[in-house]
């Protein structure tokens, strides 16, 4: 040792195999999984289902909970139907027989030998029992004539014991390959000192120190390194637990022959005398290990005793995998995956798929798009909500531009004419910026603030500038939504929420002067925000009280009293009901003449407030389509019929064209208060 020599820590690095699978793979599809989650969440599922469905259908690019679990169960099979687990007997019964053959030869060729004694050797060789442990025991003290044979018959005891030791602790087969008496003996050692520990255990006399001990003389042959004797436990009860599933796997036969020559491993019973108490006190230390267990293999590959344990074990793990990527369980999470077992036994694909879904159900969490609520459920969150709703516009402006692909416009659409003057930016705006003012701005408060502008500027909100608009007219708008039972029978819940979802996100991002009122209507009508609306679910309710709504909207309507009243109704029937003057809902099929004029008295007082009116008609009854034109007409508004799947561009439409009202000519409505052939 050099004195004086101070050793500086250094850093160090390892290097391994990359198993992140591919770094250019494209970024956690959040988007895309927030819109299929929101879909479902408004057809009635709740977010927590949702969720948990879209990770088991996954995407186009990746596989679900689903597909690995299937690859789970493949890979169980195959292993069932490759292995059988007799390996280790046939070994020994060729062994067996390669010795008896070499002897019989020697018997043969020796011309040295005595008479007497060949023809006993060869007596006893020819009247072997026909069972391997009962010729392997019957041999046990006979003088091999043949070094070959002898050879063979020791390569006997010692793979019983080499595997008896495999089954308990992996690896131990082949770390014993050639091994030595010393060897032997240290592995004696090693189980006995073990056995004394796990006893300690037991009576509750066991110290850490005990167990460092412990590992300072046999820590060697523990490469798996358990830092404490708990850890030692786990991982010895779950492989003897194993070989007993194993064994519990065999044909009653097969378990015989076994256990009859298992006394001749490494030539004397001791090694299975200390293997069976350690069998005893892993059984009373871990009791809740599957010891009785077993599988039914048919293949054709004979597999060792070690080997067979092994493969034991990875069936247990995918039994596991398979109630892991099942989800099923209280309380189960992504994080419950064990990615490694699923690398290892499925492969590493199946684990970056494991990966990518555990990802993105951290990612919806993490970006606010899921949270729990107050109640313990998981719910949209508001930014959720936006997300979905600017994703259903994007939609639309892709329809309005009859080109798929084509971008945004620059125009926000929330302001008039512009002026030609520009001002500076205050909180709120949502004119466009006059860029070229803005950098100019930017420049000229950079030199004055003694910076070098050819350096580079940083935008500062006091250099903003927008360009100035005319003043346009704020709107209260009221969407009145039916949500009476017929909506969800016929398809039609789903794109009623993406509509009052896409007009929220529209007015709420782009004509933010504007004042919006969802309000639901069935058999009473309710004001609801937009993350009640779309979670809603369809429930057994008669009735489709327009009045009820109607008065929630007039009521909107005066609150505002400086906004223009915009009435927008999506229904696909007549009203069935309406309000008494003592609150109470009286409800009519077919529609009772009372509940129809006091429906239209109502709407006579909303249009009195200079509203402006478009009926969304769903559904093709000859007598609604009817019934919806009179009150169009009435109310000097408009209908539309759109499709289901053009509902959503109809309504922002006519929200974005309700400036210019359409004036229609009244017609006489006593007709219709007469007639009844709009009923049918």
């Amino acid at each position: 040792m050099v004195r004086g020599f101070h050793r500086v820590p250094q850093h160090t690095s390892r290097y391994g195999r990359y198993s992140g699978g591919d770094p250019l793979e494209p970024p956690v599809p959040v988007q895309a999984a927030l819109e299929a989650i929101g879909a479902e969440v408004m057809s009635g599922t709740s977010a927590e289902r949702a969720m948990r469905e879209y990770l088991r259908r996954g995407d186009r690019d990746r596989e679900g909970l689903d597909d690995l679990a299937r690859r789970v169960r493949e890979r169980r099979s195959e292993l069932l139907r490759r292995h059988r687990l007799d390996g280790t007997l046939e070994e020994i019964r060729k062994l067996l027989d390669h010795a008896v053959l070499e002897e019989r030869k020697r018997l043969a060729t020796d011309v040295a030998m005595d008479e007497d004694a060949r023809a006993f050797a060869e007596m006893r060789m020819e009247n072997l029992p026909p069972s391997t442990a009962a010729a392997v025991n019957d041999l046990a003290d006979y003088e091999w004539q043949s070094p070959s044979a002898r050879a063979d018959y020791e390569r006997i005891k010692e793979l019983l014991g080499r595997e008896l030791l495999d089954q308990r602790f992996a690896g131990m087969k082949n770390a014993l390959e050639n091994a030595t008496d010393e060897d032997r003996q240290a592995v004696r050692d090693m189980l006995n000192d073990l056995n004394d520990l796990l006893e300690k255990r037991r009576l509750g006399e066991d110290t850490q120190e005990d167990f460092d001990e412990f590992m300072r003389r046999h820590g060697d042959q523990f490469p798996e390194n358990p830092q404490n004797l708990d850890e030692l436990l786990d991982t010895l009860a779950e492989r003897s637990a194993a070989a007993q599933r194993m064994l519990n796997s065999m044909t009653p036969e097969q378990r015989a022959e076994l256990m009859n020559l298992a006394a001749q491993a490494f030539g004397s019973p001791e090694l299975m005398q200390g293997l069976s108490r350690l069998d005893d006190n892993l059984r009373s230390l871990r009791p809740g290990e599957d010891w009785t267990g077993s599988a039914s293999f048919s293949g054709d590959e004979p597999t060792g005793l070690g080997e067979a344990t092994g493969v034991m074990q990875d069936l247990s793990d995918l039994d596991s995998l398979s109630d892991q990527l099942s989800q099923f369980s209280p309380g189960a999470r992504m994080d419950d995956i064990d990615l490694d077992a699923l690398a290892r036994l499925v492969g590493e694909d199946a684990a970056v798929s494991a990966r990518a879904l555990r990802d993105l159900e951290q990612e919806l969490k993490d970006t606010g798009m899921l949270q729990r609520a107050s109640d313990g459920a998981l719910r949209l969150t508001p930014r959720a909500m936006r997300q979905l709703g600017r994703a259903l516009l994007r939609d639309i402006a892709t329809h309005q531009s009859g080109r798929a692909g084509q971008r945004e416009t620059r125009q926000a659409g929330a302001a008039g004419d512009r002026t030609g003057a520009t001002r500076e930016w205050a909180f709120g705006d949502t004119e466009p910026w006059d860029i070229p003012r803005t950098v100019s701005n930017a420049v000229l408060r950079t030199v004055a603030d003694g910076g070098d502008a050819s350096a580079g500027v940083h935008l500062d909100t006091r250099d903003v500038e927008v360009v100035e608009t005319e003043q346009r007219t704020t709107a209260a708008v009221a969407l009145l939504v039916d949500t009476s039972f017929s909506m969800a029978m016929d398809g039609r819940w789903v794109p009623m929420k993406r509509t009052a979802l896409a007009l929220h996100h529209l007015i709420s991002s782009r004509f933010r002067g504007d004042k919006l009122q969802l309000i639901a209507f069935s058999r009473y009508a309710e004001v609801m925000d937009i993350e009640q609306l779309t979670a809603r679910d369809a429930v057994w309710d008669k009735g489709t009280n327009l009045h009820h709504a109607l008065l929630l909207a007039q009521r909107h309507f005066r609150r505002n009293p400086a906004a223009q009243p915009v009435l927008l109704v999506v229904t696909d029937g007549e009203p069935t009901a309406h309000l008494e003057s003592d609150g109470r809902v009286a409800f009519a099929y077919p529609p009772d003449p009372r509940t129809v004029a006091i429906t239209v008295h109502e709407l006579d007082n909303v249009q009195r407030l200079g509203t402006q009116t478009t009926f969304f008609r769903l559904g093709d009854d000859p007598g609604l389509a009817r019934f919806m034109d009179a009150l169009a007409q009435r109310a000097h508004g408009q209908v539309v019929a759109p499709e289901l799947d053009e509902l959503g561009r109809a309504v922002v439409d006519s929200y974005l064209g309700s400036r210019q009202p359409w004036r229609g000519s009244p017609e006489d409505f006593g007709d219709l208060l007469r007639g009844r052939s709009w009923w049918w």
